[in-house]
Order: C-alpha cells, then sequence, then structure tokens
C-alpha cells in the first residue's frame, strides 16, 4: 500500500511540473512568484526585530490581558493554520503569533544559525517584546515541533511560562522524536533522481539557495495530506512558504548533539493540556500518555475528527477544551 502511495506522489510531482510550459517558468523570475517573499524582502510583512534576526510577527487583542504566544510546528513551518487562535481574543486573551528564524516569512540564516538554544533565545525574545509588563501572565499554545520546543523551554526555565498547551509533540527526547518519525510517513522526495526528474534548471533560473530550497521543502506538504496519510490529515492546510535550512539544519543538530527535554519537568507543577487528535495513526493515546508523563500536572485530551494537523482541520472540537484549561489556570 504504502509502495503505491509513493508511486503516486512522485507521478503527482511530475505532471504538477510538467503541466507548465518552460515559457511559464522563465515568467516566475519575478522574486515572490515562486515562493512568498519574507519580511526583509518585504516591508509591507508585520515583524518585529529581536536576538539579531526579523521574525515574521503579529499579535491580536488587548497588550493587557493574559498573553498567548502560538507556536507552530516544522521546524520550518509557519503559523497560518493555526490563525484560529485568534477566536480567543474574544475571551480575554492577548494573542501572539511568530514564524520562527529562517521559517515561514521571517528572515532566513544560514545552516550553523540553528541551535536549540537559539530557538528557546528567539522564543523568550518574542516574550519579552510583546509582554506589557512582569505581572501578565504567559502562556504557550503550541503544536507538533513547536510543542517539542515549548516542553524544552518550560524544561530549561520552569517558572517563566504560566500554562501550557502541548498538541502531539513527537517526543521530549531524540530516542522519542525518531521512534514517532519511524510510525509517521516517510518519503524520499530529495534524492538526486527526482530532483533531476521533476525538478529541471529552468524552474530555478535566477533563483536564490533558499527560495530554491524552500520551493522544494514545499511539496512535502501536499505529500503529507494526500489520501492514505498516516498521520490523519484529511486534506490541504493553509501555509505561507517552508523553510527548507531551518527544518535540515535543525534535524542535523539534534542528530548530532541529541536533546532532553524532560529531565527538569518535575519542577514544572503547573497544569498542563496534552492532546493528541483521533486519526493520527502515529500518535495515539499510550504514545501521548508515554510522552506526556515526566509532567507531574496533566490532563490528556483527544481531539475528535481530525488528523495531525488539528488546529486546521479539528478547531471546533479543540477550542472548547482550550479555553477551559486556560480560565482555569488563569
Amino acid at each position: 500500500m504504502k509502495q503505491i502511495f509513493k508511486l503516486s506522489i512522485f507521478i503527482w510531482a511530475i505532471l504538477l511540473v510538467f503541466g507548465c510550459s518552460k515559457d511559464d517558468f522563465y515568467e516566475m523570475d519575478e522574486p515572490g512568484l515562486l515562493v512568498p517573499r519574507t519580511v526583509d524582502e518585504d516591508p509591507s510583512l508585520p515583524s518585529i526585530t529581536v536576538n539579531s534576526t526579523m521574525l515574521h510577527a503579529e499579535a491580536f487583542g488587548n497588550p493587557e490581558d493574559p498573553m498567548i504566544v502560538v507556536i507552530h510546528g516544522g521546524p520550518g513551518g509557519d503559523y497560518r493554520s493555526l490563525l484560529c487562535c485568534r477566536d480567543l481574543v474574544d475571551d480575554g486573551y492577548y494573542v501572539v503569533f511568530y514564524d520562527q528564524r529562517g521559517a515561514g516569512l521571517s528572515q532566513r540564516h544560514n545552516a550553523d544559525d540553528f541551535t536549540v538554544q537559539m530557538y528557546f533565545d528567539d522564543l523568550e525574545a518574542v516574550i519579552e517584546y510583546y509582554r506589557y509588563d512582569e505581572n501578565q501572565k504567559v502562556n504557550l499554545l503550541t503544536h507538533s515541533w513547536g510543542s517539542m520546543l515549548a516542553a524544552g523551554y518550560v524544561n530549561e526555565y520552569p517558572d517563566a511560562i504560566d500554562g501550557l498547551i502541548l498538541a502531539e509533540p513527537g517526543g521530549l527526547t531524540f530516542d522519542q522524536m525518531e521512534e514517532y518519525l519511524s510510525r509517521s510517513l516517510e518519503v524520499e522526495l530529495f534524492n538526486e533522481a527526482t530532483n533531476d526528474a521533476i525538478f529541471p534548471d529552468h524552474v530555478f533560473a535566477g533563483r536564490s539557495e533558499h527560495e530554491i530550497l524552500d520551493y522544494k521543502q514545499s511539496f512535502w506538504i501536499s505529500f503529507e495530506t494526500a489520501e492514505g496519510n498516516t498521520i490523519g490529515n484529511p486534506g490541504p492546510y493553509p501555509h505561507w512558504r517552508s523553510g527548507a535550512v531551518a527544518h535540515s539544519a535543525s534535524h542535523d543538530y539534534v542528530s548530532e548533539h541529541g536533546f532532553d527535554f524532560k529531565n527538569n519537568l518535575g519542577n514544572y507543577n503547573t497544569k498542563v493540556l496534552f492532546m493528541y487528535s483521533e486519526w493520527n495513526e502515529a500518535y495515539g493515546e499510550d504514545w501521548a500518555e508515554e510522552v506526556a508523563a515526566p509532567f507531574p500536572n496533566k490532563e490528556i485530551e483527544i481531539v475528535l475528527g481530525t488528523g495531525h494537523e488539528m488546529f486546521y482541520f479539528g478547531w471546533d472540537d479543540m477550542y472548547p477544551k482550550v479555553l477551559s484549561y486556560l480560565n482555569e489556570i488563569q
């Protein structure tokens, strides 16, 4: 079954590219047409400058209300599919979104910029940028890789965060992450033979390296939402731009250095909301309980009628559970 699926997406990608003529691709030389521009290329985009980078970021609501920082997945994703979280503004929360360094529409960086501590420092800088005063409560509402990042941040700084919502973190250690990924659908999209067939040179004439890599990376999002995907996504979800270097460099870093985001979580006594989706075959209740185990005070909830992209496809079920948790701990 998986071989048939891999063959079908390979054929789909070829048809997608070769359904256009060479002239069509030459007309795409103008920056911003192959992939959207980043904040350092387009000053009309909302942005902040923190920790020596420009991040695509924006906030909604009353700046004096309790803060919710929404953290997207990836590494290399963006917050476009998480904008439903703006609903929490009407419930008395100040909701902050940001695309992580080198991801989405944020400024691009070289591979050696990406470390675990860098992600922690950027998150801290985003919080401080938007924080009204030191008494304002700060909550993290997070997804996938973003949930791993948030757990790692709380593990490192257990007194810094007042509320924590984790939606399907792959794992809190390198071994857990690898185990989860082994159950998720893997497609060798960017091997040399596939690149030669699907991405001819004329597609990329005049492009920067980041544009080319981000364009290639974007194909994966279509593949992980195709019919038969293991993680339960029922279809495509919106996104702006993939961060290919952020994705690969972050994985390379943890592959070399490892990580353990759970060794200090016993000191985080605040109740944590841990969520997993009904349709993700690679996750499930048992894995949710195993990953959530280090938290001394936790509530585990299933989000019905959705797979891994639960914010976009399952927000109607997720929203009241998130709101109930936030109102309980404030």
